[in-house]
This record gives C-alpha cells, sequence and structure tokens, in this order.
C-alpha cells in the first residue's frame, strides 16, 4: 500500500515538472528560435517587401 502511494506521488511530481518547467520551456525555446531565424534571416535578405 505504501510503494502504491510513493509511486503515485512520483509520477505526480513528474507529470507537474512535465507540464509547468518543461514543456513551457520547450515552447519558449521553439518561437524564441524562429524569431532568430526570422531575425537573422532579414538581417541578410532585407525586410520583406511587397
Amino acid at each position: 500500500m505504501s510503494d502504491e502511494k510513493s509511486e503515485q506521488k512520483k509520477e505526480l511530481h513528474a507529470f507537474l515538472f512535465l507540464t509547468c518547467v518543461i514543456a513551457p520551456a520547450i515552447a519558449v525555446a521553439i518561437v524564441g528560435g524562429y524569431g532568430l531565424l526570422t531575425w537573422l534571416y532579414q538581417l541578410f535578405m532585407g525586410p520583406p517587401t511587397g
């Protein structure tokens, strides 16, 4: 019984860590990386014209 409770607690901590720390960090890295690539592209190729 105690093993099940400790396992559930570990799983809850892992889930909270993934959803509150890792997922937002990955999202920020993806958006920031895309922004950096866009900025570098426009730095060398000029702004978009239309």
